[in-house]
C-alpha cells in the first residue's frame, strides 16, 4: 500500500493512531484541528506548523521570494486564528539548495518579516539544510484566550444541530488567481494578489471566540471539504446553499463558468468558516461586517449536501485539494 492509496486526511488518521500513546496529560488538544492545544500553568498555548515546497505549494519559474516569505507565516497564522487564538513567535526551517541566491532568501524573509511585522510575531529562530528543491517549514506558537481559567477554543469538534455556518471574505480568488499565474498574469491581478498574499483573520476569530462561538476552520483544502472535516469530527452534517456563497466580481468576470467550483473545492483561500447559534453569528457580523451566512448544520450522516435554488443537491468532482492522491 501506497501513501496514495490513504490518501492525506487516511494517513492523518493512521498516524495519529500510530501517535496516540505519546500524549502526556498537559495535551488538551492534539493531531485533528487547526493547531494542537497544550496546558502550560494558567496559559494555553497553541502550536501549528506547515510546509510550502517549490513545485507543489509556489512555482519554480514564477517564483516571487517576498510573497512566498509573507504566504509561509500567513497560512499559519489561519491556523491560529481558527482555534481563536493570539500567535506569539515562529521557528523557520529553510530547506535550501547551495547554489541559490543569497538574495532570493533576503527577499523571503523580507516577506516573511512584513507579515510578522504587521501580526506582532517574533521570528525566534529556526533551522537551514540542504535540499535539491526549496523549500520553507515554519511552527507558530500561540495562546487561546481565557475566561476564568478556562481555555475560549473555536474547535472541529463543536459544530451543533442548528447552527449558523458562516464564511468571511469572498471564496475561490486564490485557485483563480493560481491559474491566472499560469496564463502569464501579472501581479496587479487581484485574483493573483490573493493566491499570493492571504490575509489572516486572527482579531476577527479572536472576536468570535469572545463572542462564545465556539466552531471554526480555515479554508485551505477547499470549502466544502474542510467543512466536511467540521461534520466529521462534530457527528452532524451540513446544508449549503450555492446561491449564498460570495463570489467576487473578479473571479466572475475571469472564470465566470467556473467560479462556483473554483470557490467550493480550489482551496488556499485561508478565509474562516464559523459556527454557532444564529444569533451568535449575527453579533459577529454586525460588529465586524465581511461575514456571510451559507448554510445550516443539520443532524445526519456527516454528509456536506451543496444545493441549488430548488433544494437538490448539486454534484461535484471533488470537495477539494488531498496533497497524496493520484491524480
Amino acid at each position: 500500500m501506497n501513501a496514495s492509496d490513504l490518501g492525506e486526511f487516511g494517513l492523518i488518521e493512521r498516524l495519529a493512531h500510530i501517535s496516540a500513546r505519546t500524549s502526556r496529560p498537559g495535551l488538551v488538544l492534539g493531531i485533528g484541528d487547526d493547531a494542537a492545544v497544550w496546558r502550560f500553568g494558567d496559559e494555553y498555548l497553541l502550536a501549528t506548523t506547515d510546509t510550502m515546497v517549490e513545485g507543489v505549494h509556489f512555482l519554480p519559474d514564477i517564483a516571487f521570494w517576498c510573497d512566498i516569505g509573507w504566504k509561509a507565516l500567513a497560512v499559519n497564522l489561519s491556523d491560529v486564528a481558527a482555534m481563536g487564538g493570539e500567535p506569539l513567535f515562529a521557528l523557520v526551517t529553510l530547506a535550501l539548495s547551495p547554489s541559490t541566491g543569497v538574495e532570493a532568501v533576503d527577499q523571503l524573509y523580507a516577506g516573511l518579516t512584513q507579515c510578522a511585522e504587521q501580526y506582532h510575531v517574533s521570528v525566534a529562530g529556526g533551522d537551514i539544510v540542504s535540499a535539491p528543491n526549496p523549500a520553507i517549514t515554519i511552527a507558530l506558537i500561540g495562546r487561546a484566550q481565557t475566561r476564568d481559567g478556562a481555555p475560549l477554543l473555536l474547535r472541529r469538534d463543536a459544530a451543533r444541530s442548528g447552527d449558523a455556518i458562516a464564511v468571511t471574505g469572498t471564496l475561490g480568488d486564490s485557485a483563480a488567481g493560481l491559474r491566472r499565474l499560469r496564463e502569464g498574469a501579472n501581479l496587479s491581478d487581484a485574483l493573483v494578489r490573493a493566491h499570493l498574499r492571504p490575509v489572516p483573520h486572527v482579531a476577527l476569530a479572536a472576536e468570535a471566540a469572545r463572542l462564545g462561538i465556539t466552531c471554526a476552520i480555515d479554508v485551505s483544502d477547499g470549502l466544502l471539504q474542510d467543512i466536511g472535516h467540521i461534520c466529521e469530527m462534530s457527528g452532524v452534517g451540513a446544508r449549503i446553499r450555492a446561491s449564498s456563497i460570495a463570489l467576487s466580481e473578479e473571479l466572475r468576470r475571469a472564470y465566470p463558468d467556473e467560479a462556483l467550483e473554483l470557490a467550493c473545492t480550489g482551496g488556499e483561500d485561508y478565509q474562516l468558516v464559523l459556527v454557532g447559534a444564529a444569533d451568535r453569528i449575527a453579533l459577529l457580523h454586525r460588529e465586524n461586517g465581511a461575514l456571510t451566512v451559507i448554510g445550516e448544520v443539520v443532524a445526519g450522516d456527516r454528509h456536506v449536501a451543496l444545493l441549488d435554488d430548488a433544494g437538490l443537491e448539486m454534484p461535484l468532482e471533488a470537495a477539494g485539494w488531498d496533497h497524496l492522491r493520484a491524480r
